[in-house]
């Protein structure tokens, strides 16, 4: 096989999983035969030691700066390695390739049968990279007033306003561009990009949205309200929600990873961040299909449309 000096991949695995482990040697073997530089955390290589696979050559690194210089880093897991994967390739722009390990695994590119031929793909470069958007989130724990951010961070699933009580719901002010639109008392409220349509979002009752739509998703969780539809709203609009003062304090959940505690009256803005997360696809095939394939629609009496004069 031809060589391809030069060319580093950050492998990330689900290491509890002991096909990720299997999984983690076949794709070190294939990608270090073909001339190719993998690059480990030094957690997952340990914790891959310890379940008797060793990988020898390994470019052993720390979380900092992990993906600078990849061209690729390549996920064996779920969502949830796939979501952990973003954190270290979004600064860098590097694209993950996600190999499915999880259930449903609605961000990864491939399943785990598919292994070879992913990799296959890999080393000659045959794939393709598109973005998706993600959201910038600021918190402001005194409300507006200071208008500097308590905390700032960003989610490419959701951003998730969670009641911090079990017993008690939270109450909440919505805004859309400066102006408020309701208030809510609900157990809480998810504000999600097309890509997080089909996440939490999705099992709130939200829209499932197209990755090529740009939109923000507004979706209330058990809202006691007149109106708490969900909302889709455009990609350059702000959302803010404001917990009442003298309420029960609330808790902020990005992609279900970043946790920040919120006190009666915090204020939450959500915009449309300029950093997106790059995901390869080796697959043309339309987004319907994969609907169909990881929900297990029905389909089965489909004829499809037939052709003129046919």
């Amino acid at each position: 096989m031809t060589r391809t000096g030069g060319r580093s991949v950050l492998l990330l695995a689900h290491t509890g999983r002991p096909a990720a482990v299997r999984s983690a040697r076949l794709v070190h073997e294939s990608l270090s035969g073909a001339g190719m530089t993998v690059r480990m955390l030094k957690e997952e290589v340990d914790e891959l030691a310890e379940a008797g696979c060793v990988l020898s050559p390994i470019e052993v690194v720390g979380p900092d700066a992990a993906a600078q210089g990849v061209e690729l880093v390549m996920v064996l897991g779920g969502d949830g390695t796939l979501l952990r994967a973003a954190e270290l390739a979004r600064p860098a722009g590097a694209p993950l390739l996600g190999v499915n390990l999880g259930h449903v695994g609605f961000l990864a590119e491939a399943e785990r049968e598919d292994l070879g031929a992913t990799v296959r793909s890999v080393v000659e470069h045959n794939y393709d990279v598109e973005e998706r958007m993600t959201l910038d989130v600021a918190v402001f724990n005194g409300g507006r007033a200071d208008g500097v951010p308590t905390v700032r961070t960003w989610a490419l699933n959701d951003a998730t306003l969670e009641k911090g009580e079990s017993r008690r719901i939270v109450e909440a002010v919505l805004e859309i561009d400066g102006r408020p639109l309701s208030r809510w008392a609900a157990d809480g409220v998810v504000c999600a990009t097309p890509t997080g349509s089909t996440a939490h979002a999705f099992s709130a009752g939200g829209p499932v949205v197209w990755p090529d739509v740009e939109a923000l998703l507004v979706v209330p969780l058990s809202a006691h309200a007149l109106f708490a539809r969900p909302l889709v709203v455009g990609p350059h609009a702000t959302v803010a929600l404001e917990i009442m003062p003298d309420t029960a304090p609330g808790v902020l959940w990005c992609d279900g990873r970043r946790m920040v505690e919120l006190p009666a009256g915090a204020r939450i803005e959500i915009t449309r961040a300029d950093t997106p997360v790059r995901l390869a696809r080796l697959h043309r095939a339309p987004f319907t299909d994969r609907l169909v394939a990881k929900f297990g629609l029905p389909v089965a009496g489909w004829r499809g449309r037939r052709e003129q004069g046919h």
